[in-house]
């Protein structure tokens, strides 16, 4: 599988990563093994999670340890998830992130996100002086920002994260005008959430609660023509199209089906998507998306 520079970290990330969010609840460790294994097998080599994702840095953590060295570790702090303390509080990142360490049965990762974080919170400071411990004390190599909007923004112009985490597909095209060209100013590696932008355009109707709502909405009314094709097709041009994006790194995707990092692997391979496509897909957003369709968190 092709690999990128990821920024200026010295990593080399596989195109596609492995998400954690979806093995969070009800998923056996033998379950994982065969994830994780398949996705390893697939060259996938970047395995996301978070503090929030149920037990999901625990089930990592209990399959991972023969594979550690094969593998870029991400997680992200910022949710209490459980512990005694408001969202952001820089005592719950701190206990946060030794939590993660010992879900995950390592002495460190390779990337902390700070999930989703305010730009009020970022501009009080004591967020920040955390990670930036974290990173000197070894518990991490890398900090990151995961989130969207005028936020992300702000939080890569303070200059010191080393990764952007942000939501970019064919429903969702904020941050590739408002952040990803700033984080590359900056020598940020990037990585894409939502790359498929959760499918939503397969779903007959959803209810406004529902995850992938605001997606199928936009998406009904950019009635973009290719999502009529085969659904393997439409999936892998909405894939392609994100990680055709300038400066993405990396795409996050999540599943509980072991087969699917090959099959995703193979769409990639197809090379079906051109540089027209693209800037059809990117033309049609200009023209129908509204002000209010910011970026996704």
């Amino acid at each position: 599988m092709e690999q990128r520079s990821y920024g200026n970290t010295g990593m080399k990330v596989s195109v596609l990563g492995f998400g954690g969010a979806e093995i969070g609840k009800d998923t056996s460790k033998e379950e994982v093994d065969r994830l994780l294994g398949s996705a390893i097998e697939a060259g996938l080599n970047v395995i996301d999670t978070a503090e929030c994702y149920g037990d999901s840095e625990e089930r990592i953590g209990q399959v991972l340890q023969h594979r550690r060295d094969n593998v870029y570790l991400f997680t992200k702090c910022g949710h209490a998830s459980g512990l005694p303390y408001p969202d952001w509080d820089p005592v719950l990142l701190k206990e946060s992130i030794d939590r993660s360490l010992k879900r995950l049965n390592s002495d460190y990762v390779d990337m902390i996100h700070l999930h989703s974080c305010s730009e009020e919170a970022l501009r009080e400071g004591s967020v920040i002086e955390v990670l930036i411990r974290a990173k000197e004390a070894g518990k991490t190599r890398f900090i990151g920002y995961s989130g969207d909007t005028t936020d992300a923004l702000y939080a890569i112009q303070t200059g010191v994260f080393d990764s952007l985490e942000t939501s970019v597909n064919i429903a969702d095209q904020e941050a590739i005008d408002l952040t990803i060209p700033e984080a590359r100013k900056r020598g940020m590696g990037v990585t894409a959430k939502r790359p498929i932008a959760n499918v939503a355009w397969t779903y007959d109707t959803l209810q406004e609660a529902d995850y992938p709502f605001a997606y199928w909405n936009r998406l009904r009314e950019l009635r973009y023509e290719f999502l009529d094709e085969d659904k393997r097709l439409a999936v892998s041009k909405a894939l392609q199209f994100t990680l055709s994006v300038p400066g993405v790194d990396t795409a996050i995707v999540g599943t509980k089906k072991p087969d699917r990092w090959q099959e995703n692997a193979q769409l990639l391979n197809d090379n079906m998507f051109t540089e027209a496509d693209y800037e059809a897909i990117r033309n049609r957003w200009k023209e129908i998306a509204s002000a209010d369709w910011t970026g996704k968190i």
